[in-house]
């Protein structure tokens, strides 16, 4: 039987790509940790972070959004040691709030290092937990991705997460039209535009970091304007406590 990630099914080619990636990382040694079903940790994140850090609007980013995944842990640190106001969602978006702050100002006056609260399991413990209203508006959006293309295409691990998170804040005018959009990955990571299939709520990608480059995509393809309700899986509305008085509250509006 062959072997797909954990939300195969919704999209075959994406599917077919993901697990050719994910195959690719393992067999190549690449990877650094698990894999399959998640957005991997690669050799080099750190050199990718690095890349990404060069671009004027990292430079110029006061207020930063990045996925709470490992390989994106340099980017968190890098975000944290400029003195940027770092905001990264609940893994899974599985509690009752789905956000946290993590100010780097406070985590210095109570002694808690950034290398602690880059990771996941360190910014559920001291970050601030806020709603996505709360959210102050992004200059710099980080999302973590399986595959990607040279020219901005973005395939994560299936689940949807990024799309709608995303999504969220577009409707909520915390992500405007001109809000920067990166990711890093390895460089074995990369594939032919004609491999990535952009949906309708996909969100294109500004930028490009991997271990060996930064990719400046000029993608100009049209942004999403808010939450594509319509390709919310119902698994999603079960396992997201907060999902469906956020669409409720939504579309009362």
């Amino acid at each position: 039987m062959e072997k797909t990630g954990r939300w195969a099914g919704r999209n075959s080619n994406k599917d077919s790509l993901r697990s050719r990636i994910w195959d690719s990382l393992d067999s190549g040694g690449m990877a650094m940790g698990p894999t399959w079903s998640h957005i991997p940790n690669f050799i080099g994140a750190d050199k990718a972070a690095w890349h990404l850090a060069q671009t004027e609007e990292w430079k110029r980013a006061k207020v930063v959004k990045c996925n709470p995944d490992p390989p994106q842990i340099p980017v968190r640190l890098r975000a944290l040691y400029e003195g940027k106001m770092l905001y990264a969602p609940v893994p899974y978006l599985t509690k009752e709030f789905p956000y946290l702050k993590i100010d780097p100002v406070k985590l210095q006056e109570k002694g808690i290092s950034f290398e602690l609260a880059a990771t996941s399991g360190g910014y559920l413990m001291y970050g601030e937990r806020v709603d996505f209203v709360d959210v102050e508006p992004l200059d710099f959006c980080v999302v973590g991705s399986v595959g990607v293309s040279r020219a901005g295409g973005r395939t994560g691990k299936g689940a949807g997460f990024a799309d709608l998170e995303t999504g969220i804040f577009r409707e909520l005018g915390i992500i405007g039209p001109d809000t920067p959009m990166a990711t890093t990955v390895h460089s074995s990571q990369l594939v032919g535009d004609d491999e990535i299939f952009m949906m309708a709520h996909d969100s294109p990608l500004d930028f490009v970091a991997t271990e060996e480059e930064l990719i400046v995509t000029n993608n100009n393809m049209p942004r999403p304007k808010g939450v594509a309700w319509e390709f919310v899986q119902d698994d999603q509305f079960e396992t997201i406590p907060f999902l469906k008085s956020l669409r409720d509250r939504m579309e009362a509006q």
